[in-house]
């Protein structure tokens, strides 16, 4: 019988995206094997692992998403009332999708997309203030997945970024 290691880190535990993906193709290959018994529903069962994968890239995704929208109303309203309780937003939504980021969510994250929607929010967030977001935003996330989910993230630093995107849109495109 394989003894069971326990000295060495799980996938699970590095990357819990990477590990439901590899779980849930093992428990199809054993679906496959005619000897096994049809007792157990592979499929769904390698379906609800795969969900564990999926669940955590939706959080990371919201908790970045929060995070721009407020980047982004921070940017085009400067003086609003609410930018202090946007910047405690930000930390807080930047140090959440720090913890649930896992390497295997480079490749399968939209950060497009994920920049557009946050774009779109953002500017209907302003619209129910009386306020506007800035124009000339580029179409494509101006930030890398490493800078977004890296230590020394900050709201100032997004800032800067973004001002120089503005200032220059077509190397940023």
């Amino acid at each position: 019988m394989d003894e069971i290691r326990t000295d060495q880190p799980s996938l699970y535990d590095e990357d819990v995206v990477a590990w439901a993906e590899q779980q849930a193709a093992a428990l199809r290959a054993l679906a496959a094997r005619p000897e096994l018994s049809n007792v157990l529903d592979w499929e769904n069962i390698a379906e609800e692992v795969e969900a564990v994968g999926l669940s955590q890239i939706k959080a990371f995704e919201s908790a970045l998403r929060v995070m721009l929208i407020h980047v982004l109303k921070y940017l085009s309203a400067p003086s609003a009332q609410s930018t202090r309780s946007w910047r405690v937003e930000i930390i807080a939504f930047h140090a959440t999708a720090r913890r649930r980021y896992a390497p295997s969510m480079r490749q399968r994250v939209d950060w497009d997309d994920l920049w557009q929607v946050s774009v779109a929010d953002a500017a209907a967030a302003l619209e129910l203030h009386g306020d506007v977001l800035v124009s000339g935003l580029p179409d494509r996330n101006p930030f890398t997945p490493e800078e977004l989910v890296a230590k020394t993230f900050t709201l100032d630093w997004a800032l800067l970024r973004l001002a120089a995107v503005l200032q220059n849109p077509r190397d940023h495109h």
